[in-house]
């Protein structure tokens, strides 16, 4: 039996040690997404992931997927795609058509984990600042981007989307470079894929992230200097 949280929003988690093997990270249920349970979740290297049907679920899995900011791979092909000059980047300029379309259900799947309550919660964050995205546009047309929450230098990547050929992945390694420039140490991409790991992912133990958390999460900030042209 996994630990049901209390509906008080300050009521503390459990301990991410004491996460389940199987399914991997699946720690408490219940609660609700304010931002106050929010943050602290993150903060202690836990997120919410579940679908309508479900209750509010809790995890912290292990291995964790990671990109040290610094490391992120740009592939030659990559660098000629973004050369060319089909993309222009922003950032915070279409937060909810970004979390909008990492909602929309992928290929013959019509489900999707990001549902109507975690986007109203999601945009709250945004509004107050903790939550940001980096978009990829095309023609003045929204093409792909990356959404998640900054707290002090860790990104907590939530999800990404494409409706042009790497406009996701051209969104995910400007925000890797300006997050080095911003003295960011972490981008958690929670659980690694060939896709992620082809960008220069790596998965670490529970004990080393949370290590990670517990001075990172005190310190740097999302800057308002973003390059909207990284030079590739």
């Amino acid at each position: 039996m996994i630990p049901i949280l209390s509906p008080d929003p300050d009521s503390p988690f459990p301990p991410a040690d004491e996460a389940l093997d199987n399914p991997n990270g699946l720690l408490a249920a219940g609660g609700d997404l304010s931002p106050r349970r929010l943050m602290r979740a993150y903060r202690n290297g836990i997120f919410p992931w579940y679908s309508d049907d479900q209750p509010i679920l809790w995890w912290s899995p292990a291995p964790r997927c990671v990109i040290y900011p610094q490391q992120v791979h740009v592939s030659r092909r990559l660098k000629r795609r973004y050369n060319q000059g089909s993309f222009t980047l922003t950032a915070d300029q279409a937060f909810d058509r970004v979390i909008s379309q990492c909602a929309s259900p992928r290929q013959a799947d019509n489900d999707t984990w990001i549902t109507a309550e975690m986007q109203t919660a999601y945009l709250r964050l945004f509004k107050l600042g903790v939550a940001h995205s980096i978009e990829a546009w095309v023609d003045d047309e929204l093409a792909g981007g990356v959404y998640g929450l900054a707290l002090g230098a860790v990104f907590f990547g939530e999800s990404m989307f494409s409706r042009v050929t790497d406009a996701s992945k051209v969104a995910l390694v400007a925000m890797c470079q300006q997050l080095h420039r911003w003295r960011f140490t972490l981008l958690d991409c929670q659980v690694g894929n060939p896709h992620l790991s082809s960008m220069g992912a790596q998965d670490i133990s529970r004990s080393l992230f949370t290590s990670h958390l517990k001075d990172a999460t005190l310190a740097g900030c999302w800057g308002t200097d973003f390059n909207c042209d990284p030079r590739w």
